[in-house]
């Protein structure tokens, strides 16, 4: 019997679009967005391609799991197009991502994943509009498994997981028992493109999915996290002509100025 690996992928705001598109709601304390479709989060993309090259080496099965408020079916599509079996979605109106913290993410989808007979979780390191890097952790303390974080290489090697975890200076391996969850950083690679043909089949895989009540929980769940103010970045530009008799002295005026504020 094979591995059953899930899979949870959030969907943000384009993070490669115009930083025009966002805007900070200093009076809602949210960050509002302008023209942007949503997409998979990269960091859980990453953690899709390792499953895909587990589940082609240990012949196993892949859930994809998602948690939001009106959930993109493109975005859900693409994603189980390039070798899904099945997925489960958590829907609501009450799912707004900026209304939840990472405490309430992780208890939706850990009293969801009690209901799936999983082997191995994946998740990204963590989220391309937040970067918390809080709610894989959280799952895996709240099911009670262990957790490996910021990897760049896992196997499945009968009962256990093994794992190249990133440093700043290198990496390091460690192993865990399944079943296990761990967090898949860039390194791992980017998810593979799927056929327009595999795109139009996915349709076809199986998905299951749930409210809040379904799963028995009632929102709002008390928030470990306070968001305290949300504000855009300052941006400061100043510009200094510099300028000699000809551009041998101009060339010396400037090296003087770049050394000067240690530059150079």
């Amino acid at each position: 019997m094979g591995i059953h690996i899930v899979v949870c992928m959030k969907q943000v705001p384009d993070p490669e679009g115009p930083a025009a598109s966002f805007e900070a709601d200093t009076a809602g304390n949210r960050v509002v967005t302008h023209g942007l479709p949503p997409v998979a989060n990269p960091y859980d993309e990453n953690a899709l391609e390792v499953a895909l090259g587990i589940k082609a080496a240990c012949d196993g099965n892949i859930t994809l799991l998602s948690l939001g408020k009106s959930l993109s079916r493109p975005v859900l599509l693409k994603a189980m197009a390039t070798g899904v079996d099945d997925a489960i979605v958590i829907e609501g109106d009450s799912l707004d991502p900026q209304d939840l913290d990472s405490h309430a993410t992780a208890t939706l989808l850990s009293t969801a994943l009690r209901r799936v007979d999983f082997d191995l979780i994946l998740v990204g390191r963590q989220a391309a509009d937040t970067n918390a890097g809080q709610v894989g952790l959280g799952v895996a303390q709240m099911l009670g498994i262990p957790a490996l974080s910021l990897a760049r290489n896992i196997e499945v090697d009968g009962g256990k997981v093994l794992v190249e975890s990133v440093l700043p200076d290198g990496f390091v391996r460690m192993s865990a028992p399944l079943p296990a969850l761990v967090t898949v950083s860039h390194e791992a690679g980017e998810l593979r493109y799927p056929s327009l043909a595999a795109i139009k089949a996915a349709k076809n895989i199986p998905q299951v999915s749930y409210s809040p009540g379904d799963l028995g929980v009632e929102l709002p769940i008390g928030a470990m996290v306070a968001r305290i103010a949300v504000a855009m970045p300052s941006r400061e530009r100043r510009c200094q002509v510099i300028s000699g008799e000809n551009p041998e002295e101009t060339g010396e005026m400037l090296a003087d100025r770049l050394y000067t504020d240690k530059v150079i």
